[in-house]
């Protein structure tokens, strides 16, 4: 079940590297894409870096209504996601192809990912970089986890098939391994 968590915590969505569907909504249209590098940047407030291609059709939806939203996909979504790079929102519906469902979010106009294990809704806050590095900065403004692969603010991945994944190159990807804790780390 979908369920909020505290802004302060939201870098723990994204600090592990996974890839992650990056929706927008401007002009009564939206799109997604996926998105590999993605970054937290701070706790409070919330901050995430990630880099949009400037040919992508949902970086022209951010630019213009200035909100984002992040899903995290789990694995079982992974080719759906790799589709969903290899298209063009200019071209095609991305949604009705790779399957995806809409849900609506609470704070920024752009749809979440229904069967995602996390999101994040967030308004760009710094565009400085992006036309020379693509980059940019947004603020979380709503976070959510399905709480049965989150809890107690961290990642529970009960099989591969539900945990994160991340990209390689060339349609390679891994996923998200089985946790370690260090010895003498202290309990949070």
């Amino acid at each position: 079940m979908r369920v909020p968590l505290e802004l302060r915590h939201s870098y723990r969505l994204l600090n592990h590297g996974p890839v992650v569907l990056v929706s927008a909504a401007a002009g009564g249209k939206d799109n997604l894409m996926p998105v590999a590098w993605n970054v937290p940047l701070d706790f409070e407030p919330a901050r995430v870096a990630l880099v949009l291609s400037a040919e992508a059709h949902t970086r022209k939806l951010v630019e213009a209504s200035g909100e984002l939203a992040i899903s995290i996909p789990p694995a079982t979504m992974l080719d759906a996601v790799y589709e969903a790079g290899r298209v063009s929102g200019h071209d095609v519906d991305k949604w009705a192809r790779c399957g995806f469902q809409r849900v609506p979010a609470s704070r920024v106009k752009a749809p979440l990912v229904d069967g995602c294990l996390g999101w994040l809704e967030c308004r760009v806050i710094d565009r400085s970089l992006a036309e020379k590095f693509d980059l940019f900065v947004a603020e979380v403004e709503a976070a959510w986890v399905d709480d049965a692969w989150f809890k107690d603010g961290e990642w529970i991945f009960h099989d591969a098939e539900q945990a994160t994944f991340h990209h390689m190159s060339a349609g390679k990807f891994f996923l998200t391994g089985a946790p370690r804790t260090a010895a003498g780390s202290r309990p949070r």
